[in-house]
């Protein structure tokens, strides 16, 4: 019998007389057996090897056993190294790539062959492509449109993404005004139900509300800027548009920054108001422009006048959103039925014309975190309405366009102690959870009241902490003396999102290949998206700057120098 020295891969012949199967050196089984002359590492392919690359370390194409082929590897002359299989799709740029973004799929700057598309850039790491220039008249990456330029203010914005109230529907065209109201929805609009009520799902601005109910109880509605508890919305940044830090579907996006509202307040809060205007009654009819006397509930009566809606805490907006006429045939100082009065918050052709606007409260520097809309001169209208179709239709008077009325919703988290403030000249009304919660009607000077969300408003209200609920002012200028209004917030934050791109920040984040600040692209700088431009060592012959080759990397002695430039023996 022969006795041997065990060594690491080695197959220790078995005593012919034994019986027992070969074992390693190492003491371990053999789980291949090589055959007759043969052994793993020998670099000779024999007996069931799948592969020999002539060591038994596993990690290099070939497993220490020889029993596989590892994944991703070739293994064809036995002795020799295996080499890497070229993948599209692995994310890895190999052999004749010039880009792998992950997938074998085209249309997304990187084709099922593993080349770069027109009109984008893509990372030599491998990875997500970008677009490479707004204004080359190709869309792609986060672009949304492409007029032909990089300028903003067109409604195609400095990096081809639309701007708020435009839609851009032909390549290299004027970009067009949205038209919120026509039903037909496009551009940056959300929605357009083709009305001016609020409170229904879709503002008059074409964007989605909160859907709740008077329980405090709502659902989940991306891209109405607001996060509600409860829900699986990781954020909403007030629209449905990818690409922006938060996605279609309110889900983070990668290469993006979001930080929560509630935990940094921002300067000031923003709220649509929608406002109609009115003739006011000393205007007689207009047979041949077709329009009745002016309305008899404005610039008709004077007097402070509480009940016009009903009663505190019991009284209720309709199913509809609208506040509900309780003088009908009760006497009233200042209002004249409900035929009349139901026209104050519903457009009505001849009647009143709507107007919508997106009015700012600043937040007040007293360190309440209180937000505030404060003004002795409330005239928003000026210009606008009945007075903007000319004089013969509505007067103006003391140099302002009076008679209208405003409708402004809101939804905030009920926390508990939360404060409203409000003043007018004439009518205001607050509702709450669709109750009324303030009544400061009638045609009169600036009256102002507060309420205070404690236990007992609580009650009346039905209110439950930590659900979200909607408040409702409305208001009316009945009278040409003046107009003043005030609407404070305080404790009413509710959470949403603004995302801001890492890339741009000076700093190369997760997923970057570089970050100037600047990332405007040409040769050997940072592009767009934070990848490489065009530069020496991305497979691409670059004539225009001079290079006569390009073999993927910076290196010289191979035959393409460290500056792309062909090297002569």
């Amino acid at each position: 019998m022969l006795s041997l020295t065990a060594c690491p891969g080695v197959i220790e012949p078995s005593d012919p007389d034994s019986g027992t199967p070969p074992t390693n050196c190492d003491g371990g089984s053999c789980p291949v057996d090589p055959g007759p002359g043969g052994r793993c590492g020998d670099g000779q392919k024999t007996g069931t090897e799948a592969c020999d690359d002539g060591n038994t370390v596993s990690g290099d194409g070939c497993v220490a056993n020889c029993a596989n082929i590892e994944s991703g590897y070739v293994c064809e002359t036995p002795g020799a190294p295996c080499v890497r299989a070229v993948v599209c799709g692995d994310g890895k740029v190999e052999g004749g790539e010039t880009c792998d973004d992950r997938n074998a799929t085209g249309g997304d700057g990187c084709n099922a062959n593993c080349t770069v598309e027109d009109g984008w850039n893509c990372p030599q790491s491998g990875g997500r492509c970008q677009a490479a220039k707004c204004g080359d008249l190709i869309i792609a990456g986060d672009e949304e449109c492409e007029d032909g330029n990089s300028a903003k203010g067109d409604g195609c914005s400095e990096v081809c993404r639309l701007e708020a109230g435009y839609k851009c529907d032909t390549i290299n065209k004027p970009c067009t005004k949205t038209v919120c109201g026509d039903k037909v929805r496009e551009g940056t609009e959300q929605c357009d139900d083709g009305n001016n009520d609020m409170g229904d799902g879709c503002s008059p601005l074409c964007v989605r509300e909160p859907n709740c109910n008077r329980e405090g109880l709502c659902q989940a509605v991306c891209g109405d800027g607001v996060i509600l508890p409860g829900t699986n919305e990781q954020c909403d940044d007030g629209n449905t548009r990818s690409n922006d830090g938060c996605s279609a579907e309110c889900k983070f996006e990668p290469g993006f920054v979001c930080s929560t509202i509630e935990t940094t307040p921002p300067a000031k809060v923003e709220i649509p108001f929608v406002f109609r205007d009115f003739r006011g009654w000393d205007l007689q009819a207009n047979t041949s422009l077709g329009l009745p006397r002016g309305h008899e509930d404005f610039e008709n009566a004077n007097g402070s006048e509480k009940g016009i809606l009903g009663a505190l805490y019991t009284s209720q907006l309709d199913s509809n959103g609208k506040p509900v006429y309780a003088k009908e045939g009760v006497s009233s100082s200042t209002t004249h039925g409900k035929a009349a009065f139901d026209q104050w918050y519903r457009d009505t052709l001849n009647v009143n014309i709507t107007v919508v606007k997106t009015l700012s409260l600043p937040k007040k520097t007293d360190g309440s975190g209180a937000y505030e809309l404060d003004s002795t001169a409330f005239f928003h209208l000026d210009n606008l309405g009945w007075v903007g179709k000319g004089s013969q239709y509505e007067p103006v008077r003391s140099g302002h366009n009076f008679n209208f009325t405003s409708e402004a919703r809101y939804w905030f988290e009920y926390k508990g102690g939360e404060k409203l403030t409000f003043r007018g000249d004439d009518d205001v009304w607050v509702y709450i959870n669709g109750r009324l919660a303030l009544d400061i009607g009638g045609v009169h000077g600036p009256e102002e009241q507060s309420i205070t969300l404690d236990t007992t408003a609580a009650t009346n209200l039905k209110l439950v902490k930590g659900r979200i609920y909607e408040v409702v002012v409305l208001q009316a200028e009945r009278h040409t003396t003046g107009s003043n209004y005030r609407l404070t917030l305080n404790g009413f934050n509710t959470k949403r999102n603004e995302c801001r791109a890492t890339c741009g920040n000076k700093v190369v984040d997760q997923g970057e290949e570089c970050d100037d600040g600047v990332n405007a692209g040409g040769y050997n700088q940072c592009a767009r998206g934070c990848v490489w431009g065009p530069r020496c060592g991305d497979k691409t012959i670059q004539k225009d700057q001079g290079e006569t080759c390009d073999d993927g990397n910076n290196k010289s002695g191979d035959g393409c120098s460290s500056i792309c430039k062909i090297e002569l023996n």
